[in-house]
């Protein structure tokens, strides 16, 4: 395994893209990668992540900006001379050729002697767990398993970074599920640096060092998975990442860290947001699984009132639905056990929770 430092591996410089030399897809996309991190590339379709993915791979060409590997610029480097690995959603495997054929593809385009390549074969079958299959052809496996010989095919040449697009979007869920442990076991056993692209929060929160979530073209926010989920930069990161609660209210007073905000069943308080102003129009984000309904042992700063509308089982959880009297609807998560409170339709009810659990932000 790598010894993964501190130092920048891959970095992109204000990197612009426009097909049409008018309007930009990509409006200046700037980032740093370290050595063995696990950089995921967030956002909706469109938004501009898969574009930065194809200019990387050397498929699609900067229009400004620079990209560098290792301190060297690659923007006018062959895609086939960059060392970069390739995993894609349809695997992309050759159909006629074995599993054991496939992987040795690689190896053989780039002159290795035989018997490394047939070494080098048995080695990453048996890290993919594939030993027993390297007979067969890609038509002969499951959608998990040609997917892992896809990966092991984009790491069997040792390339200095592997670039996944989308490599899950065609499983089903219990499958994207265990491929997501088997690529972060595969990332944390090799050490190799990854650029994931995804519009899958589930996988970026659950695999990525960090998470750069786009959208129209931008980075609306680059940060570890936790400080996404906990701290979002705007209400944007904030209805993307996870589900949420948007409470409208007004600013009634503000300081350097926090607001004081009317909304329609009671006066909160929460963290804010950059750009709000006493006086104006917010909306107060709260996190479902954040909100407490009493009796509870919590302690909590805020209590809004709220109408019972219909409650849900999931399962492991029980899903609430509530009504503010201008009809907006609040979520509450509670976990399944003999405390969870039922109502009925249309009572009252209050709900509790932190002002360091929610965030107003600027309407609109």
């Amino acid at each position: 395994m790598k010894d993964t430092g501190p130092e920048t591996f891959l970095r992109f410089d204000n990197v612009k893209k426009s097909y049409d030399q008018k309007n930009l897809v990509v409006k200046g996309f700037d980032m740093d990668v370290r050595d063995g991190e696990f950089i995921t590339l967030l956002g909706p379709s469109g938004s501009g992540k898969t574009t930065v993915l194809m200019m990387l791979a050397g498929f699609e060409s900067v229009t400004s900006g620079d990209i560098a590997i290792a301190g060297k610029s690659i923007n006018k480097t062959a895609p086939n001379k960059r060392n970069i690995g390739m995993v894609f959603q349809n695997y992309a495997l050759f159909p006629h050729m074995t599993v054991a054929e496939n992987l040795a593809y690689p190896l053989k385009v780039r002159k290795l002697p035989k018997a490394q390549v047939r070494d080098r074969v048995a080695e990453y079958l048996d890290l993919v767990e594939l030993s027993e299959f390297g007979d067969r052809r890609p038509g002969q496996l499951s959608g998990g398993q040609r997917q892992r010989v896809a990966l092991a095919r984009a790491m069997i040449f040792e390339p200095t970074l592997i670039l996944m697009d989308e490599p899950l979007g065609a499983l089903d869920k219990n499958l994207r599920e265990q491929m997501q442990f088997e690529i972060t076991r595969l990332h944390k056993q090799m050490g190799f640096t990854v650029i994931y692209v995804t519009h899958d929060q589930t996988e970026a929160l659950s695999m990525s060092s960090r998470i750069a979530v786009f959208n129209d073209g931008i980075v609306q926010q680059c940060a570890p998975p936790a400080e996404l989920y906990e701290h979002p930069a705007n209400a944007f990161v904030a209805e993307f990442i996870g589900e949420n609660n948007f409470i409208p209210g007004t600013v009634i007073t503000r300081d350097a860290t926090s607001a004081k905000v009317q909304t329609d069943g009671g006066t909160i308080v929460a963290q804010a947001a950059e750009g709000l102003t006493e006086g104006s129009a917010c909306r107060v984000s709260i996190r479902p699984e954040k909100l407490f309904i009493p009796p509870t042992n919590h302690d909590y700063d805020n209590a809004l009132t709220v109408r019972f509308n219909t409650r849900i089982y999931v399962g492991d959880f029980i899903r609430y639905y509530f009504k503010l009297t201008d009809g907006t609807d609040i979520i509450v998560k509670v976990l399944n056990d003999l405390s969870a409170p039922d109502f009925d339709n249309g009572a009252e009810a209050q709900l509790l929770w932190l002002a360091s659990d929610c965030i107003a932000f600027p309407a609109g």
